[in-house]
């Protein structure tokens, strides 16, 4: 393979695709808008502290992970299984027994689930370790609420536990997201750790540069596409697998235009569909907050690494505790949380609003301290953090050779959103673009 080809965007699908295509011989160009890559995997540095683009993990068992990245490499920086259910004056643990022991005890006594809640958790684990990888999102859909009501939990396992933490995962604390969603994590979960790389979920994007480079490509940062063509006015009689397949023009928000034998574009989903006219493009986006915070100099915070589930409010929906995972995040003798924020409104609420929340939250949950200190670092919000994910979705999502000629769509939204989403469509999209090469 000795040809030409152009990948629009920089996330981890672009990425993925231009390292792949240039292993196999192409040469290959890739157009970033921004000045640096990454796409909604990006992490900032303010007064010393590493703040995420949005509270972001990484799943260390999806299967992309494993093939795209070294996770050694990353330094990944694991949570404690499991999370801390907490309400005014209780804090009580809850965690997988069987790879946390340690937590098998005050899990087994916590009271915010019934028992029979518990042993139905290690049920479902048990079914959905037995499933095969091709199996999920496909078949019969429903909401989360809906498949957990089926499997018998109990309204209060679903509110104390379930909408809190899924609310994290999928952005959606009514659990009206899509069970497939909740039963890939959910094994994916039982199968290894999240975590986050020493250095911020930067390193991710940062790796994958590195060895899209290392295997030739060229990426262009702060360059932005204006449109792409291809033969006959937008339209060419080929499709996938045609060795005669004609060629594309990538034109740059600059005019100039580059001649590509395939064209990947891994942009964001509005942009994808208004580069390749693809109309199931999902554009209907889920938005999030999250808001990091710091206690006064020399002021700790221990939670035993595990996430902070808030079972009576809903803002803010969870307090993690970046800086006991993750010391790395904080300059020395600092404290780095992170507040998750879910719903339109959280959007245009002031920031000393959301501040007074988690400080009055964490007040009612530690009765024995004082958190009258708790300083805002900066907010992030994020109007487009997901795409809608609603229970049928998967089945209406666009295939990577939806565009017309030698062009590739590439991005989560043609697999699921979520880091393995990316990876993989990265993955898929540079073998349906090697059919044109």
């Amino acid at each position: 393979m000795s040809r030409d080809a152009t990948v629009v965007g920089g996330g981890l699908a672009g990425l993925v695709a231009a390292a792949r295509l240039a292993e196999a011989g192409a040469d290959v160009t890739l157009y970033e808008r921004r000045p640096e890559v990454g796409g909604r995997v990006r992490t900032e540095t303010v007064d010393g502290f590493t703040l995420d683009r949005g509270f972001q993990v990484l799943f260390t068992s999806y299967p992309a992970v494993a093939a795209e990245l070294d996770v050694d490499a990353l330094d990944v920086r694991r949570f404690a299984p499991g999370a801390t259910i907490c309400r005014p004056g209780s804090r009580s643990v809850l965690s997988d027994p069987l790879r946390d022991p340690r937590g098998a005890v005050p899990s087994l006594l916590n009271d915010e689930v019934s028992f029979s809640d518990k042993l139905r958790t290690l049920a479902l684990r048990y079914d959905l370790s037995k499933r095969e990888e091709a199996s999920f999102f496909t078949g019969r859909d429903a909401s989360i609420r809906e498949y957990l009501r089926d499997w018998g939990f109990a309204d209060d396992y679903v509110e104390n536990f379930v909408e809190p933490f899924y609310g994290g995962i999928t952005l959606d604390r009514s659990l009206s997201t899509s069970k497939q969603t909740f039963e890939y994590t959910f094994r994916a979960m039982s199968r290894g750790s999240i975590g986050v790389p020493a250095d911020g979920m930067r390193a991710i994007p940062a790796a994958l540069a590195a060895r899209a480079r290392e295997a030739g490509v060229a990426i262009e940062t702060g360059e932005d596409v204006e449109s792409v063509r291809t033969a006959g006015q937008g339209r060419v009689p080929f499709r996938t697998g045609s060795a005669d397949a004609e060629g594309a023009t990538v034109e740059l928000a600059d005019g100039s235009t580059r001649e590509a034998d395939a064209v990947v574009v891994a942009t964001t989903p509005p942009e994808a569909r208004r580069l390749t006219g693809v109309e199931s493009i999902p554009t209907a986006g889920v938005p999030n907050v999250t808001g990091w915070y710091t206690l006064p100099a020399g002021e700790s915070f221990e939670t035993g690494r595990r996430i902070l589930l808030n079972a009576a409010d809903e803002s803010p929906n969870a307090v993690v505790p970046m800086s006991e995972v993750a010391p790395e995040y904080a300059p020395d003798g600092r404290a780095l949380l992170a507040a998750t924020f879910l719903g339109e409104d959280s959007l245009d609420r002031p920031a000393d609003a959301l501040r007074d929340d988690v400080r009055d939250a964490l007040a009612t949950w530690y009765l024995e301290r004082d958190f009258s200190g708790l300083e805002t670092v900066d907010v992030h919000r994020i109007r487009f953090a997901q795409f809608a994910q609603p229970p049928g979705v998967y089945a209406d999502l666009p295939a990577p050779d939806d565009p017309d000629g030698p062009v590739v769509l590439a991005g989560d939204y043609t697999e699921w959103s979520s880091i393995q989403g990316a990876l993989e469509s990265g993955r898929t999209a540079a073998g349906v673009a090697a059919a044109y090469l």
